[in-house]
């Protein structure tokens, strides 16, 4: 088989929606950090709604990027909360994946902290092939070819075979 036709997962993010700014999002931030073991990163509201207090600029989430090792290490841990099981309908057409976990003591090893609450979160795994650079880097950018993307049925099929996830509709 050609080897650039090999699909592979480019990185995990895991995102929490706090909603609020301070106290709530720095025990957020603290949660997430303790499970993934990297450091997280503030994320800022885009869009006004008057009635839940926010306003664009404010910071309103936390998320963590992981690539690598880690990215399938963790996402290991977050599918086994959710027993290997995910709907079609968590696939998108770009062939890229997403559910979410309710609470973060339902991971493996996580123990429950009363200081810091519970919280749930996202879990966005996005895949790619060798080639995708092209629409990444810095000179000479380009569009990633029509063949060379990734479908709904091949991520399904990827997510099967190489993360023994089951697919139900």
């Amino acid at each position: 088989m050609n080897p650039m036709r090999d699909i592979r997962i480019e990185k995990v993010v895991i995102n929490v929606g706090v909603g609020k700014f301070g106290e709530e999002l720095e025990k957020a931030k603290k949660i997430i950090e303790n499970i993934t073991g990297a450091k997280a990163v503030k994320t800022k509201a885009k869009v006004r709604q008057p009635k839940w207090g926010i306003r664009p600029g404010l910071e309103i989430g936390v998320k963590v990027t992981l690539r690598g090792e880690k990215a399938i290490e963790f996402l290991k841990k977050a599918l086994e909360a959710k027993d290997f099981t995910i709907k079609e309908s968590q696939f998108d057409e770009n062939g890229n994946f997403a559910f979410g976990i309710s609470e973060h003591i339902e991971l493996p090893g996580v123990k429950y902290d009363p200081e810091l609450g519970i919280i749930g979160f996202d879990v966005i795994v996005a895949l790619e092939r060798p080639g995708y650079r092209v629409k990444r880097r810095k000179y000479h950018k380009s569009k990633v070819g029509k063949r060379h993307r990734i479908t709904k049925a091949e991520a399904i099929q990827f997510a099967k075979e190489k993360l023994g996830i089951k697919v139900v509709p």
